[in-house]
C-alpha cells in the first residue's frame, strides 16, 4: 500500500512538473486568444498536378492567411504567412523556385481590402530565413509600390524589427493593434528568425521545428536558439507552432524521401510547445555532439554543411516523381 501511494505521489508531481511546460490561462476562457481554424489535410503535389493549383490559401482567420506552394511546383512546397494588423500586413517568405507569389499575394491582399471595404493596405515582405525555399520571389517584391522589402539578412533584420542585439535580443513589429515578436534563431540558418503573433498565440517557428527534418548546420547555435525560445514561451498562450514544412507522414518515425512532391498521407502543420520542449530536452541529450534522432514527430538532422547525401536523394526522388507527375496513380 505505500508503495503505491509513493507511486502516485511521484506520478503527480511528475504531472504537476509537466504542466509547468505548457503555456497556460487562469480559466478555460480562451485566454483573450483570437481563434483561428487549420484544414484538415492540405494540397501536396498531385496525384496529378494538372489538377494541383500552384498555391493553396487558407484563411485561418480573416486577418491570417497561410499559403502553401504546390509540389508540382517545387518539391520544398512552403508554407508562407500574410498577417494583417490595423495599419499594415506581414509576408514572411516569397516561395521557392520558379513562381508567381507577387501576383499570387496581391489577389490576397486584393480580396482582403474588399472585404474590409478598403482602398489599400502597406505590405511590408520579410523572411524566416535566408535558404532559396524562402526566398525565391524576392524579386517580385523589390522596387514595387506601397511594398517594404526587408532582404533577408541579420543587418536588415536587427533593424526592421528593432532586435538590440543578435542573437540573444528579442524584437519586434506593431502592424497596427497587432504586435509580433521577433525571436533570433540561428543554428539552421546564420539568420533564422520565429515571429511570435500576440494576437493569436501562433508561433511561427520556420525551419527550426516543424513535422519533418529539423536540418542543423550550427550545432551550438541551435541548441542556444531553442532554450531561447523556451524562454520567451514560457508562461506565454501558444496555441500551435507553424513552421515552413511538411517532410514528415502520419506515421510516427517516418518521413518522406527530400525530394517528395506528393505526399497523400502527410502529418498536420501545426505542432504544439509540447514538442519544442521535447526537442530542447533531446538536444540536451546530446550533450554536446550532434547525432541524428528520430522522434515521433520529427528528426534531429545535424548536416555539418555536408548536404551531398540529401543532394543525391532530392534529386532521385523528385526526378522519379516528375517523370509521373500527371499521374502518379498508376
Amino acid at each position: 500500500m505505500r508503495s503505491r501511494t509513493v507511486a502516485i505521489r511521484v506520478s503527480l508531481s511528475i504531472l504537476f512538473a509537466c504542466g509547468c511546460y505548457f503555456a497556460q490561462a487562469p480559466e478555460p476562457d480562451g485566454a483573450g486568444v483570437e481563434p483561428g481554424e487549420l484544414p484538415r489535410s492540405w494540397i501536396t503535389g498531385g496525384p496529378m498536378c494538372m489538377a494541383v493549383p500552384d498555391w493553396q490559401v487558407h484563411e485561418y482567420n480573416s486577418d491570417f492567411y497561410i499559403i502553401r506552394e504546390s509540389g508540382c511546383t517545387h518539391y520544398e512546397k512552403p508554407f508562407i504567412y500574410l498577417i494583417f494588423g490595423k495599419d499594415r500586413a506581414l509576408m514572411i517568405d516569397t516561395g521557392a523556385g520558379e513562381n508567381d507569389i507577387g501576383r499570387f499575394v496581391q489577389t490576397v491582399v486584393h480580396k482582403w481590402l474588399l472585404m474590409r471595404k478598403r482602398d489599400s493596405m502597406p505590405l511590408i515582405v520579410a523572411h524566416s530565413h535566408a535558404h532559396s525555399d524562402h526566398i525565391a520571389g524576392d524579386a517580385q517584391f523589390q522596387g514595387v509600390p506601397n511594398v517594404t522589402f526587408v532582404p533577408a539578412t541579420i543587418a536588415a533584420d536587427s533593424k526592421a524589427f528593432s532586435i538590440p542585439s543578435w542573437p540573444d535580443g528579442i524584437g519586434s513589429i506593431d502592424l497596427g493593434d497587432r504586435v509580433l515578436d521577433v525571436i533570433p534563431t540561428p543554428g539552421h540558418e546564420k539568420n533564422h528568425i520565429m515571429f511570435y503573433d500576440r494576437r493569436t498565440g501562433l508561433l511561427l517557428s520556420g525551419d527550426n521545428l516543424y513535422p519533418g527534418r529539423l536540418y542543423v548546420t550550427d550545432f551550438p547555435a541551435f541548441v542556444a536558439s531553442t532554450e531561447r525560445v523556451v524562454k520567451f514561451t514560457d508562461g506565454k498562450i501558444v496555441s500551435h507552432l507553424l513552421g515552413c514544412h511538411i517532410e514528415q507522414s502520419s506515421t510516427p518515425y517516418k518521413d518522406y524521401p527530400v525530394g517528395t512532391m506528393y505526399q497523400p498521407h502527410e502529418h498536420a502543420l501545426e505542432l504544439s510547445r509540447s514538442h519544442l520542449l521535447e526537442l530542447n530536452e533531446g538536444l540536451h541529450k546530446l550533450n554536446g555532439k550532434p547525432a541524428r534522432v528520430a522522434y515521433a514527430d520529427f528528426t534531429i538532422w545535424p548536416v555539418e554543411d555536408n548536404w551531398k547525401e540529401l543532394d543525391k536523394s532530392e534529386k532521385e526522388t523528385w526526378g522519379q516523381q516528375k517523370a509521373k507527375m500527371w499521374d502518379q496513380l498508376h
